[in-house]
C-alpha cells in the first residue's frame, strides 16, 4: 500500500512539472510573437534617390531634406495600407537587389522593371505604373545631329549601371558605352560634353528636359515601347509581403493615385534635388 502511495505521488509530481514546463514554453512563444509584431511595425524601403521624378530629395519649409517622388509616394501608400511606418534607405541602384536579398530592405521601388534576369534575384509585385519608353538626352546645341537612331552609331553614350538602358546602348553598332552608378554623374557627363548622349527612362528624360534648357530628349521607335514598373521583394517573399502589396496596388489603381503622385512630384520640380547614395563599403 505504501509503495502504491509513493508511486501516485511521483506521478502527480511529474505531471505538475510537465504542466509548468508547458506553461513556460507557451509564455515564451507569446513573447516571441510580440517581438515579431514590433519588427513588422516598419516597412523598410530601399531606393536610389537620383532619379526624378521617381525618387529625389527636396528641402521642406524648414530647410530639412525630405524624400519625394512617384515611387516614394507609392511606397508610403503601401505602408499606410499595411498599417505600418515607412523607413527609407538610399543606395546606389546597382546594389539595391543584392541588399534586398541580404535582408537590408523589405521592398525596393526604383522605377524597376521585372526583367527575367532580375526575377532570378527577387520576386515582383503586380505593376503599379507603366513607364514611357527610354529616351536619349543630348545637348540642345547638338540635337539636330540625331535625325535617326543610326546617327548614334559610333558615339559615346552613357547609362546607369545595372539598368536595361545599358543593355540597349551596348547593342548599338560601334558605340562606346559609359556605365555610371549615378544619374547625376551621367547628366554632368553629357552637359560637359564628355559623352554624346545618355539613355534614361522616358519620364526621367522628360523631367530633365523640362528643368534644363541645355538638354533635349529624343525618342526613337528602336528604343522599344513602354514598360511595367513593379515593387521588388526578396526572392521567395520570405516575409509574405506580396499579397498585401498587390492588394494595395489594386486599390491604388482604382483610386487613380499614380496620377496624383505624378502631380505631387512635378509640383516639386523647382526644388527637388537628386542626392547621390552614400559611399558603400566594397565587399572582399
Amino acid at each position: 500500500m505504501k509503495n502504491t502511495t509513493k508511486t501516485i505521488k511521483k506521478i502527480i509530481a511529474l505531471s505538475l512539472i510537465m504542466i509548468m514546463t508547458l506553461l513556460t514554453l507557451t509564455a515564451c512563444g507569446g513573447e516571441n510573437k510580440g517581438n515579431e509584431n514590433e519588427e513588422a511595425d516598419t516597412l523598410v524601403l530601399g531606393t536610389s534617390a537620383d532619379y526624378a521624378p521617381f525618387e529625389f530629395m527636396y528641402p521642406d519649409e524648414n530647410g530639412d531634406m525630405q524624400y519625394g517622388g512617384i515611387d516614394i509616394y507609392t511606397a508610403q501608400y503601401i505602408a499606410d495600407y499595411m498599417g505600418v511606418d515607412l523607413q527609407i534607405e538610399n543606395m546606389s541602384f546597382n546594389n539595391l537587389l543584392t541588399s534586398l536579398g541580404k535582408g537590408q530592405f523589405d521592398i525596393v521601388l526604383a522605377d524597376i522593371e521585372a526583367t527575367d534576369e532580375r526575377k532570378e534575384a527577387a520576386d515582383f509585385s503586380d505593376p503599379y505604373l507603366t513607364e514611357l519608353a527610354p529616351q536619349f538626352l543630348v545637348k540642345a546645341e547638338n540635337a539636330d545631329k540625331y535625325k535617326s537612331y543610326s546617327d548614334f552609331e559610333g558615339k559615346t553614350i552613357g547609362a546607369q549601371t545595372a539598368t536595361t538602358k545599358l543593355d540597349i546602348i551596348s547593342e548599338i553598332p560601334d558605340v562606346s558605352p559609359v556605365a555610371l552608378q549615378s544619374v547625376l554623374d551621367l547628366i554632368k557627363e553629357v552637359s560637359f560634353g564628355k559623352v554624346d548622349a545618355v539613355l534614361v527612362d522616358g519620364s526621367v528624360a522628360q523631367q530633365y528636359q523640362a528643368t534644363n534648357d541645355d538638354l533635349v530628349a529624343l525618342s526613337f521607335d528602336e528604343l522599344g515601347t513602354s514598360a511595367d514598373v513593379c515593387v521588388a521583394v526578396a526572392k521567395g517573399d520570405p516575409k509574405g509581403l506580396l499579397p498585401e502589396i498587390n492588394e494595395a496596388i489594386a486599390k491604388m489603381k482604382e483610386e487613380n493615385k499614380i496620377e496624383d503622385f505624378k502631380k505631387q512630384a512635378n509640383d516639386l520640380a523647382d526644388v527637388w534635388q537628386e542626392v547621390s547614395a552614400p559611399e558603400e563599403e566594397s565587399e572582399e
